[in-house]
């Protein structure tokens, strides 16, 4: 009976009915054997004008980003123009991402979607919006799909600074089996092939890593990675059914205090609480259908989550410390459906329904000691569920302008049995955005663009039903179930033979901002905030081997409604520039030089503490003949020791005061690391 309410309520049903619906080398010699036509090749070549509703949306292609050194999965998200994911914890931790002026933490407000279904966790242990891209194999993505800003009428919850949509592979080009090896014990073996199975097409793909990491604490991350996937007919006209797997389990070296490496206590490297660290598992299964005017999709979800950490160490408790343990158990069901109409050829109308149910069988967090459980502080079962109705309309006067008009209605509905009666409740809350875009063809190379629209992201549930602080005993104050954002921007996109070029302004308004609380380790709603600032991203082939591109972005972040002098928002980095160069250098080789910087950021609210700036450089070299091909990866080629990540709150070690000491703390960045892959292709 349970199982059959939650699919009623994730209107599975609907969905289930739709399955059964009538279903450039130098020397040729080098080249790998074509892709199917079905297959993005160079996302970045699809022009975007006629087509895209602001200068800062976009795809990139799988090829866009095959040669490119990534020292992590969560390093996908930096093919998004602007993007940083940096981490603060171990590899199977989620990222922490950056964009316009955001600290995202792990996703609070950057939505993220795979082949139709959510990434976001809403509710979740850890923090709000929990983004975790480490269930992706990257050889198994086909292209991103990005938006940035609240404009469209597919931008809801979590998407105020923007959205990246994964699409995984239909079909492979021919069986391989790839072998990484690496410094700090690094080992990656990849096998995938896909092959005729019936009237369609069968993909599999096993993904398994290994690593120690170059910390003082061996890391032993051990992880996973499975995809099967079964596809009809072509992705214009056809359907799929995929089953994802992912299970992981690692030591974590969080952040630490500067002034313990600072008196040598411990090396830039070392670790503080040997006992952190962290296991997930998710199973996915995902339906997607498409046709001439319809899509849709399915999905269902199985998570499991445990997570130790220590930012504060004594600081709370001088007797049993104050690590801690937090769990998240959850299924999540839902789906969507996207129409369109075409009255005429001035005119275009889509209508769409979004429905999503997260059932928490359990969502929790605990006092630890040596990593075991010792109590309970707090421990919930949640059921939260979403339904959302979009309609827009696209119309074009004349051939050269486009006038896109949305409206998108979102409604939130949540029940929490807490161990705590009296923070128990339910209730719901709904949310209307609209949305507005111009596109004009100024000339056949220049679109420009002026855009408006709202969005949100949800806040934490349990947080709208709270009257007593678990911890303290104190009142507690709800928040609301939603956070309105408002945003607009102008921009201007150049589409010129191998030359693509885009200039945007921004500004967005955040009805509240969530920001990272260090002693509690998780994420909470704090003041309103503005942001405006400026973006120029290039892609350019200057010549068939050859191909440039970056990104450079300036972004002003202030707390809206505070105290004078205390406007600076924690972790909102300003300056962000990223870029590389990729050449095919003839006979099979090919060389790849990548460089991001992120700046300085301010860690308090009067600015007089900031982190420092961060600068690497990876390089890459490859080499294909025949069917085997061969890359060297130089991740940190400079060795620099920037921070990867840095907050500023107190902490406590032996001996210190009992209010402890406001200092940086830091986790830095990776030194200097060699990994080679050699694929064979059948």
């Amino acid at each position: 009976m349970n199982v059959a309410r939650t699919f009623l309520k994730s209107g599975i049903s609907l969905f289930a009915v739709l399955a059964l619906c009538p279903l450039a080398p130098a020397f040729a010699e080098d080249a790998p054997p074509e892709p199917p036509a079905d297959i993005i090749v160079y996302g970045r070549a699809i022009e975007q004008i006629g087509i895209a509703s602001t200068a800062s949306e976009g795809t990139v292609g799988y090829r866009d980003f095959e040669q490119r050194p990534l020292s992590r999965v969560g390093e996908l998200a930096e093919n998004v123009p602007g993007l940083i994911a940096t981490q603060h914890s171990g590899t199977g931790k989620a990222n922490q991402f950056f964009l316009r002026g955001f600290n995202l933490d792990h996703g609070t407000d950057l939505a993220g979607f795979v082949d139709g279904a959510p990434i976001n966790m809403r509710s979740h242990g850890h923090g709000q919006g929990y983004l975790d891209l480490n269930f992706l194999i990257p050889e198994m993505v086909e292209r991103i799909d990005y938006r940035k800003g609240p404009y469209s009428v597919e931008s809801g919850d979590f998407s105020a600074a923007g959205s990246l949509a994964f699409q995984t592979k239909r079909e492979l080009e021919a069986p391989f089996a790839q072998l990484t090896g690496g410094s700090f014990g690094y080992a990656r073996a990849l096998v995938g092939g896909s092959g005729n199975v019936g009237e369609g097409t069968l993909l599999a793909a096993l993904d398994g890593t290994v690593s120690n990491g170059p910390w003082v604490l061996n890391e032993r991350l051990r992880k996973l990675n499975g995809l099967l996937k079964y596809s009809s007919a072509t992705a214009q006209d056809g359907w799929s059914l995929g089953l994802s797997g992912y299970g992981a389990k690692w030591q974590s070296t969080d952040q630490v205090p500067e002034r313990v490496i600072a008196s040598g206590l411990i090396p830039r490297l070392g670790f503080i609480d040997g006992d952190l660290g962290g296991k997930t598992t998710r199973f996915g299964l995902n339906f997607q259908r498409n046709s001439a005017n319809l899509t849709a999709s399915a999905y269902a979800i199985h998570y499991r989550f445990r997570l130790t950490s220590n930012f504060t160490y004594l600081l709370d408790d001088p007797i049993d410390g104050d690590e801690f343990q937090q769990r998240d158990q959850r299924e999540i069901f839902g789906g969507s459906i996207r129409y369109r109409i075409q009255p005429d050829a001035q005119l275009s109308l889509r209508v769409g329904v979004d429905t999503r149910y997260d059932r928490i069988g359990k969502v929790g967090l605990y006092h630890s000691a040596g990593g075991i459980r010792t109590s309970t502080v707090r421990e919930d079962r949640v059921d939260e569920y979403s339904g959302g109705l979009l309609a827009e309309a696209e119309w074009k006067p004349v051939e050269s302008l486009r006038i896109i008009a949305g409206l998108r209605g979102d409604a939130i509905g949540y029940r929490v049995r807490s161990d705590l009666a009296v923070n128990s409740g339910k209730g719901s809350d709904g949310f209307l955005a609209p949305k507005f875009a111009l596109a004009w063809k100024a000339a056949p190379a220049l679109e420009l663009y002026a855009n408006y629209g709202e969005s949100f992201h949800s806040n934490d549930v349990r947080g709208a039903t709270i009257t007593v602080d678990p911890a303290s005993g104190d009142p507690a104050d709800r928040v609301p179930v939603f956070s309105r954002a408002r945003g607009a921007e102008l921009g201007a996109r150049v589409e010129s033979g191998a030359l693509t070029a885009s200039l945007v302004g921004y500004w967005l308004k955040l009805g509240s901002e969530l920001v990272f609380v260090g002693d509690a380790g998780t994420t909470e709603p704090s003041d309103a905030s503005r942001r405006y600032g400026v973006e120029a991203s290039l892609f350019w082939k200057p010549a068939k081997w050859l191909t440039i591109d970056g990104t450079a972005a300036s972004t002003n972040a202030r707390f809206r409604g505070v105290t004078p002098g205390f406007e600076r928002i924690p972790g909102a980095v300003s300056n962000v520039i990223s870029g590389g160069v990729h050449a095919n250098l003839g006979y099979g080789f090919g060389t790849s030089v990548r460089l991001r910087h992120f700046g300085s950021a301010p860690l308090i609210e009067d600015g007089s503490v900031r982190s420092e700036p961060t600068t690497l450089v990876n390089l890459g070299g490859y080499w294909t003949r025949g069917r085997v091909h061969v890359a060297i990866d130089l991740l940190n080629a400079f060795n620099a020791k920037d921070p990867d990540i840095s907050y500023f709150y107190a902490s406590r070690l032996p001996g210190e005061p009992a209010d402890g000491v406001e200092d940086r703390h830091i986790h830095p960045v990776e030194p200097r690391q060699v990994r080679a892959t050699v694929k064979l292709t059948f």
